[in-house]
């Protein structure tokens, strides 16, 4: 008997005492491990993530969390061989694995990176600006994220089991959230293997991922108000899920990505001798052959201008020709197998449905091998099917109906732009559609009529082929869902998918309260005027309000004509006294912007070496009132946030800097950002 797969479970490896229910190798039909987890203490897992691995996590601030997720990325790239030659059991090709083994790796390191870049040094993210509440500012509110003290679950489907783990473990752990994944048992030992790797490394925090290995029973009973789960799989599941009394009544927070039945659409504009023809073409096969169709982003629906149907069919049907189909440890085999037999009675379930209003033009007859010779492989034990092509009748439904989860798509004709995007929107719901058009009104019109129906849509053409990622591969920096029939749920997206596990509460309080509770100096908030000027104070002596108030200076014309000469900024508001006279924003001759803005850096900037090493940018800069000849300008600045660098031996300063005039009325607004060294004299000295 081959090994029981073990789940990882409240620290430790848990073994079930029964045998467990055999996993096939998808080529071969050879055990390839056992499954149970008969006597797992489900809740006990479930109070470990909260009591141990929740705490632990939200300990650490967003760049702490971000340094852990990359020795992660780092460590599973340094072992992503042993995946590899797992990988090859569940029927995949090199490339398929490099899709989910590489991919998943590589999305840790996207998470790990933009947490450093888009996140603060801190546990908290603000969202938005200040609100005034009140005439006199001394009632303010403003948006913040939170960590939920809460479990993020994953019930992940059998295609992708690495990157579907790791795509969803990266934003649930930098939004401070400890993990259970569940992976679906045809191809659990990948994700066991992975896992084992993981803890082994001994970097994540202990408690924040677990495994289940096996049956579920039990897991959503214990889960409550701040816990979420993300499940992929079939909508018959996320249904059952969805009906769960926690979630109907208890408050756990339910994400689906379901059944998807994607469409391409070939543009009007695009004639057979076209680059985007050969491109659409390349695409549909990619995505009919990758993973053997396995992906919930493939293309299950070819819509395509009436005219040019019989040309698309040819040139699908001889490229798909081209397919060999076998055993994946066969470096000349492009197609696997199926991740099982069982599956592979699903697919041709679901093509008996389709073939009663479609024909097949390429392929076996519903869906065998059809004569097709296999490379290496039994198509009696391993799961085998050849890419198949129908072509639907007008009016058909089933294609809009029936997702085939296989190397299956169907051709459908149409008939102008709007009857594309009608057929596409009878999907009810996609995860992505692509079109192929080099038109820019026919990209404008599709995309729109799309959107509504999609969470993604490719628009390719000659001039992004050669760079686009395709149709079917979700990006960590991209939303990565679909609604209504594809679930309504979100993933990934960037930021996006950490913020989605959080918490927005609107805060209201007094400016200084408000400056305590963010750690980010509010509008209103004291200030700090010391009499040591804060470009003297390193990163450990500086302080949130610190402040500087400049002596005024005076703005002359000659400073004006001086700045027009020497940058070439002659705009007339600035050059011709009649021209400016007669605008009724200025009145006159008015300062560049960017002249108060240089003068303002030049009444706070203490020129002497010192912890102040850069300037590395300005944000938010906004003129508010003209600044004429004469006029008086003053600066104040202000310490508005302090973000050091991990490993780095200075950090981010944000400074407020408020421009006024004689008046005391602000002329500009902006944040400006400075690297300052943690200590002064540097270290090194």
């Amino acid at each position: 008997m081959s090994t029981l797969l073990e789940s990882y479970a409240a620290g430790r490896w848990f073994r079930a005492a029964d045998e467990g229910e055999p996993l096939l190798d998808a080529a071969t039909g050879e055990e390839v491990a056992r499954i149970s987890s008969r006597g797992l203490d489900v809740p006990a897992m479930v109070r470990h993530a909260r009591e141990t691995g929740g705490p632990a996590l939200r300990s650490l601030t967003f760049h702490e969390r971000a340094a852990l997720l990359k020795a992660l990325a780092k460590h599973l790239n340094e072992h992503k061989d042993e995946l590899y030659a797992l990988s090859v059991r569940t029927g995949a090709t090199a490339r398929d694995t490099a899709i989910d083994v590489d991919g998943g790796i590589g999305t840790l390191f996207s998470y790990a990176s933009r947490g450093v870049r888009e996140l603060p040094n801190d546990t908290i993210v603000l969202d938005g600006g200040l609100e005034r509440l009140s005439k006199g500012g001394t009632f303010v509110g403003r948006h913040l994220y939170a960590s939920r003290p809460g479990v993020a679950v994953q019930i992940n489907a059998f295609n992708f089991p690495v990157w579907g783990m790791l795509e969803k473990l990266a934003p649930a752990f930098l939004a401070g959230l400890p993990s259970i994944v569940k992976p679906a048992s045809q191809t659990a030992y990948l994700t066991e293997a992975a896992v084992r790797l993981i803890i082994g490394s001994g970097i994540l925090p202990e408690g924040t991922l677990q495994l289940l290995a096996g049956g579920a029973a039990g897991l959503l009973d214990a889960l409550t108000v701040q816990d979420s789960v993300a499940f992929t799989g079939s909508a018959h599941t996320a249904g059952i899920l969805r009906r769960h009394p926690n979630v109907l009544d208890g408050g756990v927070q339910l994400g689906v990505e379901a059944d998807s039945l994607n469409c391409s659409i070939l543009g009007p504009d695009v004639r057979p001798d076209d680059p985007e023809f050969d491109l659409f073409v390349k695409g549909v096969v990619t995505e009919m052959t990758v993973k053997a169709g396995q992906k919930c982003t493939a293309i299950r629906r070819v819509l395509v201008p009436g005219p040019v149907a019989e040309s698309v069919v040819e040139a699908l049907a001889a490229r798909l020709a081209k397919v060999t189909v076998g055993d994946p440890r066969n470096p000349d085999v492009r197609m696997g197998a199926l991740a099982s037999l069982g599956q592979r009675d699903e697919v041709r379930k679901a093509v008996e449905a389709l073939t009663a209003s479609a024909e097949v033009v390429a392929g076996g007859p519903a869906g065998t091998l059809g004569g097709a010779t296999l490379l290496d492989a039994d198509p009696v034990r391993g799961a085998f099917m050849t890419p198949l092509l129908l072509r639907a009748r007008r009016g058909a439904a089933a294609p809009h109906d029936v997702e085939p989860f296989g190397p299956v798509s169907t051709v459908l004709a149409y008939d102008g732009l709007d009857e594309a995007v009608a057929l596409a929107a009878r999907g009810r719901g996609s995860l992505v559609a692509s079109v192929a058009t080099h038109d820019p009104e026919v990209a404008r019109a599709v995309v729109l009529g799309l959107a509504p129906w999609h969470g993604r849509v490719l628009v390719l053409d000659r001039d992004d082929a050669k760079e686009s990622t395709g149709h079917g591969s979700p990006l960590p920096v991209l939303v990565h869902g679909g609604p209504g029939r594809a679930g309504g749920g979100e993933e990934l997206g960037g930021i996006r998918g950490v913020l989605r596990h959080m918490q927005r509460t609107a805060v209201q309080s007094s400016p200084d309260l408000l400056t305590a509770v963010t750690r980010h100096w509010t509008t209103g908030a004291a200030r700090n005027e010391s009499g040591v000027h804060p470009f003297r104070k390193s990163l450990a002596e500086l302080r949130i309000g610190d402040t500087i108030a400049s002596a005024p200076r005076t703005v002359s014309l000659a400073d004006i004509d001086h700045f027009a000469e020497f940058t070439g900024d002659t705009f007339y508001a600035h050059t011709d006294p009649e021209a400016a006279a007669r605008n009724p924003l200025f009145g006159g001759i008015v300062a560049h912007g960017y002249l108060v803005v240089s003068l303002a850096a030049g009444l706070f900037v203490d020129p002497a070496p010192g912890p102040v090493l850069a300037n590395f940018g300005v944000d938010a800069l906004r003129f508010l009132t003209p600044v004429k000849a004469g006029d008086a300008i003053a600066v104040t600045l202000t310490v508005k946030q302090i973000t050091p660098r991990s490993g780095a031996d200075y950090g981010e300063v944000r400074w407020d800097a408020v421009v006024t005039n004689q008046d005391g009325t602000p002329v500009a607004t902006y944040d400006v950002l400075t690297l300052v060294a943690k200590t002064w004299p540097a270290a090194d000295g």
